[in-house]
């Protein structure tokens, strides 16, 4: 099986550089600009090497899977194979939510992995994980799944990992997760240890939400997501008992956005999202994940449970706005703060409204108390707000001791600026 597999197998090797410096989001020459900071000179950049792995899923056109965090600021992309042939690749597209990124290179005898099917996978399936750990090419280890569909994990995008104990080592992400069948179960992407180490703990992408990735990727450089338009949050027992459900899991909508694909389904605040085409959902992660995958336009039926009443109602995704929209200068209190509205491309889209902290000044009155870039403002004056305009607005009317609602971490926290 292996001797099948390890051809299709690639090392790769990033080269690029990157900005030095404490915020680059100030060191941005526009923003500097756009707060009226004096200019300073080019930060000196560093280069760096990266090394990883990647899969052959494509031999005729040579697309090579791998990893889209290995790919972040990039130069120069070189891939070698198990013949030691090295070719230069180019980027097809990349996804940071799901972490999965489309290379190409020009060669020919080249081997592609078979894709498998990940929802097959039980816990107890031996697998073996094949890859550059610490830059030994085609080294292949081997284990048991240890656990499916993890979340919760920190990462900013998708998560629906399965979890190995077969050795994953700095140098794997990309690589292939097989089956004994030698089919492409996963991409290995992320692990948990100390300094980075392996500690028989590991995590791969699905195939399943890598072929879907990879379609999009190859067809359109980009996946272009649909959205049903509503926020949700955990349903958790304490939030069960006070609406009294008799069901203790799924995804509650807090809110629907008026005119949005979810709102001409007929969803309301209060349901519980359940499954998803028969697919059990069990926290809002889950139901994050399971739309995630689906385009514009896609159609999808959800399982609501309305006060203890099932329903079944089919929707149709919307596609994602993922325009850029202008940046809001904070004024008064918020003198030195860059906002914009939350997109569907931020990590707290579906979690939280408001508006999002892009950068903020460090000599600002509103760093010293405490704000910090890549948080959210949900509140002003334990008042909601909807947009970084209505943001600005409302901190404009105050001061002194301005008291803003922030989501951080997954949690609320208060914050005053004096």
């Amino acid at each position: 099986m292996l001797e099948r597999v390890v051809p299709s197998v690639v090392s790769i090797a990033i080269q690029g550089s990157g900005n030095a410096g404490p915020d680059p989001m100030l060191s941005d020459p526009f923003l500097r600009k756009f707060f009226g900071l004096p200019e300073q000179p080019s930060p000196s950049e560093r280069s760096f090497q990266v090394a990883g792995s990647g899969v052959i899923v494509d031999a005729k056109n040579g697309y090579v899977l791998t990893n889209s965090h290995l790919l972040e600021n990039a130069d120069e992309i070189t891939v070698t194979l198990l013949d030691h042939r090295s070719f230069s690749a180019k980027v097809i597209g990349m996804d940071q939510p799901t972490d999965v990124a489309v290379v190409q290179i020009k060669a020919d005898r080249l081997t592609s992995l078979p894709l498998g099917d990940s929802s097959d996978l039980k816990v107890g399936d031996y697998v073996a994980a094949v890859g550059n750990p610490y830059g030994l090419s085609q080294t292949v280890t081997m284990g048991i799944v240890s656990a499916l569909g993890r979340s919760g994990l920190g990462s900013d995008g998708l998560e629906n990992f399965i979890q190995t104990d077969a050795s994953i080592n700095p140098g794997n992400s990309g690589g292939a997760l097989v089956n004994l069948q030698g089919e492409l179960v996963g991409i290995n992407s992320a692990i948990f240890g100390p300094a980075g180490s392996n500690v028989g703990i590991g995590f791969a992408i699905p195939s399943n939400m890598a072929k879907d990735a990879v379609r999009e990727l190859i067809a359109h450089g980009k996946i272009r997501r649909g959205e049903l338009g509503m926020l949700i949050q955990d349903l958790t027992p304490l939030l069960a008992q006070a609406f009294r459900l008799k069901i203790s899991a799924g995804a509650l909508v807090s809110r629907v956005m008026a005119g949005s694909a979810a709102s001409s389904a007929g969803i309301l605040a209060g349901d519980v999202v359940v499954a998803v085409d028969g697919r059990p959902i069990r926290s809002d992660v889950d139901l994050r994940t399971a739309l995630g995958l689906l385009g514009a336009g896609a159609k999808a039926r959800l399982t609501i449970d309305r006060h203890n009443r099932v329903l079944e109602l089919p929707v149709e995704l919307r596609e994602a706005n993922t325009v850029s929209t202008a940046l809001v200068k904070g004024e008064g209190l918020l003198a030195g703060v860059a906002l914009a509205d939350i997109s569907p491309d931020s990590a707290a889209y579906g979690q939280a409204d408001g508006a999002e902290i892009l950068a903020v000044d460090p000599q600002s009155d509103a760093a010293q108390a405490g704000l910090i870039a890549g948080d959210f403002i949900v509140s002003v004056d334990q008042q909601p707000v909807h947009s970084a305009t209505q943001v600005a607005q409302r901190a404009n009317r105050f001061n002194k001791l301005l008291l803003l609602g922030i989501f951080h971490a997954g949690g609320i926290q208060y914050l005053v600026i004096p």
